[in-house]
C-alpha cells in the first residue's frame, strides 16, 4: 500500500506543469507582444522556438517578472507570477544571450556576487562559486578579469552565474551563440548533463534547431506573439519508429494490397518504392516474412522520422496560429 502511494506521489510530481500559462497576453506599450499564450508544459527540458519578434525574449521576462501581463496570467511550479514573483524568481536560473558583466571583475568575484544575491552567506556562496566554474570546465582562469575572457569562456561563466544557487529551473537564451565547433560541443554536453542530472528543469531559447533537438523533449513554436505548435519530441519519436519507408525490387500492386491486408497503411509511390505505417501488433519482421512469400526483395528499409526543422516549417506555413492546451497534437498525416 505505501509503494503504491509513493508511486502515486512520484506519477504527480512529474505530472505536474513546469510552467503554465493561462491566457497570458503581455503589451509593451501600445503594442501586444504576447497574445492569449494557453498551454502547460511538463517536460525536464522544454525548447523555445521562433523567429526573430515571435516573443520568445518577451515570454523569459515576463516569466522573470520583469514584464507585468495585461491579461492572465502564468504560473512556475504551481506558483502564481502576478502574487509570487520574488519566489518564482528564487527558483530560477538565468543565462541571458546578452553580456552583462560588471567591469573590472574577475570570474571569481562576478560569480560569487551572483550567487550572494540569492541570498547565499559569503562564505557558501564562494565555495559554490568554486565548484561551478570547475563544473564548466574553468579553473586557473576564474581568476582573471573578465574582460579578458573570449567568447566561449564569457558563456561558460554566463552558466556558472545561472547554476552557482542550484535553481529548480535553468532559463538558457542562446547558449552557444557565436560559439565554435568544439565550445558549443562542450555546451551542450554540459546542458544534457543538468538535464539528465535530474534535479533541474531547463527552458532553452534558440534559433538553432539542431540544439533544441539534441537537448530538449518538449518544444514550444511561438510565431507573431501566438502559439504556433506545440511538440512532444518523445512521443514523435516513437510515433515515427513506426513509419517505414522501403525499396524493393519486384514489388508493386500486389506487394501493396498484402501489406494492407496485415492492417498497414501503404503507399507504392513508384521506382520500387513502399511507405507505410506499421500498427499495434505488426512489426518488421512480419514485413519482411510477406515478402518472402512475395518473392519480393527488399533493398533498403528505413524508418522516416520527422526532424525539428520539419515541424518548425510546418508551424511557421500555418496561417493563423492555434493556441494548444499543452496536450502533444497527434501526428501530423504523412
Amino acid at each position: 500500500m505505501e509503494s503504491a502511494s509513493t508511486e502515486q506521489q512520484l506519477t504527480a510530481h512529474r505530472d505536474r506543469p513546469v510552467i503554465e500559462l493561462d491566457d497570458l497576453d503581455v503589451r509593451l506599450g501600445a503594442r501586444p507582444v504576447l497574445q492569449k499564450l494557453r498551454v502547460k508544459l511538463t517536460g525536464r527540458s522544454i525548447g523555445l522556438l521562433g523567429p526573430n519578434g515571435a516573443g520568445k525574449s518577451t515570454l523569459i521576462n515576463t516569466l522573470l517578472g520583469f514584464h507585468t501581463p495585461s491579461s492572465g496570467t502564468a504560473r512556475v511550479f504551481g506558483l502564481d507570477l502576478l502574487t509570487h514573483a520574488r519566489q518564482i524568481r528564487s527558483q530560477i536560473g538565468y543565462m541571458p544571450e546578452n553580456d552583462s558583466f560588471i567591469a573590472g571583475m574577475s570570474g571569481v568575484r562576478l560569480v560569487r556576487l551572483m550567487a550572494e544575491l540569492t541570498g547565499l552567506p559569503a562564505e557558501q556562496a564562494l565555495e559554490r562559486t568554486h565548484e561551478a566554474f570547475f563544473y564548466v570546465g574553468m579553473g586557473e582562469a576564474r581568476y582573471r578579469d573578465v574582460g579578458t575572457y573570449s567568447l566561449g569562456m564569457k558563456q561558460m561563466t554566463k552558466l556558472a552565474q545561472a547554476v552557482v544557487h542550484g535553481p529548480k529551473l535553468l532559463f538558457l537564451d542562446e547558449p552557444t551563440n557565436g560559439l565554435d565547433p568544439p565550445a558549443r560541443a562542450r555546451m551542450l554536453q554540459l546542458i544534457q548533463e543538468i538535464r539528465d542530472r535530474g534535479d533541474m528543469h531547463l527552458l532553452l531559447s534558440s534559433h538553432l534547431l539542431r540544439d533544441v533537438e539534441m537537448c530538449c523533449d518538449q518544444v514550444l513554436i511561438l510565431k507573431n506573439g501566438r502559439i504556433a505548435a506545440f511538440c512532444d519530441l518523445e512521443e514523435e519519436r516513437r510515433q515515427n519508429r513506426r513509419f517505414l519507408e522501403l525499396e524493393t525490387r519486384g514489388g508493386g500492386a500486389p506487394f501493396v494490397d498484402a501489406i494492407e491486408r496485415l492492417g498497414c497503411e501503404a503507399a507504392w509511390s513508384g521506382n520500387g518504392r513502399v511507405k507505410l505505417v506499421l500498427p499495434d501488433g505488426v512489426e518488421v519482421r512480419n514485413i519482411y516474412e510477406l515478402a518472402s512469400k512475395q518473392q519480393v526483395q527488399i533493398r533498403r528499409m528505413s524508418h522516416k522520422r520527422d526532424s525539428l526543422e520539419d515541424i518548425f516549417l510546418r508551424a511557421m506555413e500555418e496561417k493563423a496560429p492555434v493556441a494548444t492546451t499543452g496536450v502533444a497534437p497527434p501526428p501530423a498525416a504523412r
